[in-house]
């Protein structure tokens, strides 16, 4: 990797961490958002009640630390590659990923939230993780692409049964991330990617459940 690609990768990580993102994308909005008024937050504050706003709030964030966690693991997956290929499909899956963690934070920015305290600790673990998946070839860094891509997929499935009804805007986001998780999936599996072995995959939704029920508050 050259200098100027680790100075990219350098200050991706630095804006991940410190919540300044950037998107490709507009932030999805509800399909009825035509008929929104001309200042939807405040309408959206009046129709949450506060423990509703704090749930999804929390829901939010956790969902803000597994698109930190995403960019730190594609970063690693792109320097120990040596398929040119194959860094295209992970800067391919990064940017996406980094229009989620955008429109999250602007979700918690509405919701009169914060992103999580950790964020720099959730970052550095997911960059070793993401470097041992790498170094032992593209085939399991691959695997580990597409099992990572369908727990979160099915996170957001149940984020979208427990977030309230009345926050449409916050559903509108994460139906969105639904789609493109499982679009970073079948690429993975595609590309060749393996089925990780049970305990590898058990221990993947044991580190991921202590993540998400930490970043729900912190």
């Amino acid at each position: 990797m050259t200098l100027d690609e680790l100075i990219t990768e350098f200050d991706r990580g630095l804006r991940s961490i410190t919540g300044v993102s950037r998107m490709t994308r507009p932030m999805p909005v509800p399909d009825d958002s035509n008929d929104a008024q001309d200042n939807p937050e405040d309408g959206e504050r009046a129709a949450l009640s506060p423990a509703e706003r704090a749930h999804a709030a929390g829901l939010m964030r956790v969902n803000h630390v597994g698109e930190v966690c995403a960019q730190a693991l594609y970063q690693a997956q792109k320097l120990t590659t040596r398929s040119a290929e194959l860094k295209e499909a992970f800067e391919r899956a990064a940017l996406e990923e980094e229009d989620h963690l955008a429109w999250t934070a602007r979700r918690l920015v509405a919701l009169d939230s914060r992103p999580s305290l950790l964020n720099p600790l959730w970052y550095a673990g997911a960059l070793a993780i993401g470097f041992a998946a790498g170094r032992l070839g593209d085939k399991v860094s691959l695997g580990f692409m597409a099992e990572t891509e369908r727990q979160v997929e099915q996170h957001l499935d149940g984020h979208l049964e427990s977030l309230p009804e009345g926050d449409r805007e916050s559903r509108a986001v994460v139906e969105q991330m639904c789609i493109d998780e499982a679009a970073h999936a079948k690429t993975a599996v595609d590309a060749g990617g393996i089925e990780l072995p049970l305990p590898v995959r058990s221990l993947m939704r044991v580190a991921s459940k202590v993540m998400t029920r930490t970043a729900y508050y912190i």
